[in-house]
């Protein structure tokens, strides 16, 4: 369980205040108007940032003191971030072992993940022979096949074109729940939230202003900000 107990972090004036409780399994789509504080709230579960006040936990201990290699998340961006002079093989093997000396088992395990996303044939190859789509299921493959129990995606998906998204979406729901994963994912489509995510966490004002199962997110909802949001997506 990741749980934000009256998380405070301040820029430039402005105050971010956030609450939120995140069950194990569940995979939570974070949503709101851009400048609202998504980006905010998951630098700081990551541990970019630091927050003035308040306490960030995992299970129950918390983790505000640690460096973020120290917590137990995996990571992915829309910059897919893969190396261009690795092949896709080691860019995958880089989740397991930063200087790339893996076990037979950790070998296995990069081979593993590669054909999980679809790109066994393409593990010798370097990232420019790769397309978009290719390289970002790399980037998945190294995220995921790190032990770590619960995933942060930041909008990883939005450069794709939306056959391709939808395809992505669907991957990492289904390898999130065969795994029991947690899964944070900022996104700004209501159409990917609803594709993916099993809960919502709605940020405006810089704070959480509304969460719960993602059949709740409807324009008759008890949020204003949220319900005018889902008007104005859809």
């Amino acid at each position: 369980m990741l749980v934000l107990d009256d998380v405070q972090y301040t820029y430039q004036r402005e105050l971010f205040r956030f609450d939120l409780e995140i069950k194990r399994g569940q995979i939570v789509s974070l949503m709101g108007p851009s400048g609202a504080g998504k980006s905010t709230l998951l630098a700081l579960v990551a541990g970019f940032i630091n927050p003035d006040l308040g306490d960030i936990l995992v299970d129950g201990t918390s983790i505000v003191s640690k460096e973020p290699y120290q917590r137990p998340f995996s990571m992915l961006f829309q910059e897919h971030n893969l190396f261009a002079h690795l092949s896709v093989r080691d860019n995958i093997g880089l989740g397991l072992h930063p200087g790339l000396k893996l076990t037979a088992d950790q070998k296995l395990l990069v081979e593993q993940a590669a054909k999980q996303v679809g790109v066994a044939e393409y593990l010798d190859r370097l990232p420019e022979h790769l397309s978009g789509g290719q390289r970002q299921r790399v980037a998945l493959a190294r995220c995921f096949v790190q032990p770590h129990p619960m995933w942060l995606l930041d909008e990883p998906f939005s450069a794709l074109d939306p056959v391709l998204r939808e395809e992505m979406l669907t991957l990492v729901k289904q390898l999130a729940t065969e795994r029991g994963i947690t899964v944070l994912m900022v996104t700004h489509h209501l159409s990917d939230a609803r594709a993916i995510a099993s809960h919502f966490a709605f940020v405006a004002g810089g704070q959480v202003e509304a969460s719960g199962d993602i059949d709740e997110l409807a324009v008759s909802h008890s949020s204003d900000v949220l319900a005018a949001f889902v008007r104005a997506a859809g």
